[in-house]
């Protein structure tokens, strides 16, 4: 219970520390646009680390042939494309304000679509598949595979590729990037803490709700 108010905590700092401190990027067009920061970038680093749990069960699978790594699997892969998706909202809000369409095939923004397609694809394989075993197998190997494509598409080809995102090779905002000062640091280290809280919390909880309903027998 008190991990739970200390969360709230986290998230009532972060809403308020996003608007008393200075814009974390300055000497730009409307700054205030860039306090998304500390919300869009955490979802999406929580998206790589949900993605990452993932794999990691997968692999936990294959060694011990228990299908409840399966389980922990692709719950861990259903919640990290929720924060996905939510990272594309928001990187989409961004955009509007900042370059005047809230779509602009940005290598980014087309990393992300990329990346939302692996794992829809990896959803739609499961459903595919009736067998428990053989669901789990391809499964496993699925998730090696796509969280492979995570880091290629959060990681490598944005930075590869010119772009309008601040600090994207090339392109008029080249060079440019959040300013990391000890203010930014104060409301970017909370909101990163306070949304792999909720990430956690989320993944605990539909843990449970899987053993309860294994143990009414609905699942």
């Amino acid at each position: 219970m008190f991990w739970k108010v200390g969360l709230l905590i986290l998230f009532i700092w972060v809403i308020v520390g996003t608007w008393i401190f200075e814009a974390p990027m300055g000497g730009v067009q409307n700054p205030d646009v860039y306090r998304i920061f500390y919300f869009h970038v955490p979802v999406a680093l929580v998206t790589f680390l949900a993605y990452a749990l993932a794999m990691f069960q997968g692999i936990m699978y294959l060694i011990k042939r228990d299908l409840k790594y399966d389980n922990r699997s692709s719950t861990a892969a259903i919640l990290g494309t929720i924060f996905c998706i939510l990272a594309t909202i928001s990187g989409s809000i961004f955009a509007k304000q900042t370059w005047g369409m809230y779509w602009n095939w940005d290598p980014r923004e087309t990393s992300i679509i990329v990346l939302l397609l692996v794992y829809l694809a990896y959803f739609s394989l499961r459903s595919a598949v009736d067998d428990a075993v053989k669901k789990a197998n391809l499964s496993a190997v699925y998730s090696i595979l796509g969280f492979i494509a995570a880091i290629f598409t959060i990681f490598i080809w944005p930075r590869i590729v010119p772009g309008l995102h601040p600090a994207a090779p090339g392109g008029s905002s080249s060079g440019t990037f959040i300013v990391m000062s000890g203010e930014t640091w104060m409301v970017f280290g909370p909101s990163m803490l306070a949304f792999i809280g909720l990430y956690l919390w989320l993944y605990s909880l539909s843990m449970r709700i899987a053993k309860l309903q294994r143990g009414s027998g609905n699942v």
